[in-house]
C-alpha cells in the first residue's frame, strides 16, 4: 500500500515535472500544446475511489496551474475528467473485464484504450481550451486548438504507454 503511493507521488512529481519545464513550451504552429500531465488521472487503477480521484485530479491541476500560472482553469478541466472517468471506463472496457485492472493497452485490448484515451484527451483539451478563449468570437481557431492540441497528447500518450509496455512486458 505505501509502494503503492510512493510509485503514484513518483508519477505525479515526474508528470508535473514534464508537463511544466518541457511541454508547457512546446507550441507547434501556436496552436498544439500537449498536456500530458492527464497520463496520471487516466491512468489510476479502476477500482480508484471517486473522492481520492478527484482530489488527486484537484491537486495535480492546482499544481499545474501554480506554475503556468493559469487560475484554476487546469484544476477545473482535470478534476471533470476524474469525474467522467468511471463513465469512461464503463463505455470503453469490454464488458466480460469484471476484475479490478489498470487502463493500458494490454490489459483493455488496442480498440478499446485508443478510444478511452481519445475520449479523456478531447474532453480535457475541450473544457480547458473553452474555458481559456473564453469567448466563441473564433470557434474554428478554437477548434483547431481542440484537435491539434488533442492530436499532439495522444501521440505523446502512446508513445508513453508503448515505452512502459516494454519495460514491464
Amino acid at each position: 500500500m505505501l509502494q503503492d503511493y510512493l510509485h503514484k507521488i513518483e508519477w505525479f512529481i515526474g508528470l508535473v515535472l514534464l508537463q511544466v519545464l518541457i511541454l508547457n513550451n512546446v507550441h507547434i504552429d501556436g496552436y498544439a500544446t500537449p498536456f500530458l500531465y492527464i497520463y496520471f488521472i487516466m491512468k489510476m487503477d479502476s477500482d480508484t475511489p471517486r473522492n481520492a480521484l478527484l482530489l488527486w485530479a484537484f491537486f495535480l491541476g492546482l499544481v499545474i496551474d501554480i506554475y503556468s500560472d493559469t487560475p484554476g482553469m487546469n484544476a477545473a478541466a482535470t478534476v471533470l475528467l476524474a469525474f467522467l472517468r468511471p463513465l469512461l471506463l464503463r463505455l470503453f472496457v469490454p464488458r466480460d473485464m469484471t476484475d479490478l485492472f489498470v487502463p493500458a493497452i494490454r490489459t483493455m485490448g488496442m480498440a478499446p484504450f485508443l478510444k478511452y484515451i481519445t475520449a479523456c484527451v478531447l474532453l480535457h483539451h475541450g473544457v480547458l481550451l473553452c474555458i481559456e478563449f473564453f469567448s466563441t468570437a473564433h470557434p474554428l481557431a478554437l477548434l483547431l486548438r481542440i484537435v491539434s492540441g488533442a492530436l499532439l497528447t495522444l501521440c505523446c500518450i502512446l508513445a508513453l504507454e508503448g515505452i512502459r509496455t516494454q519495460r514491464n512486458p
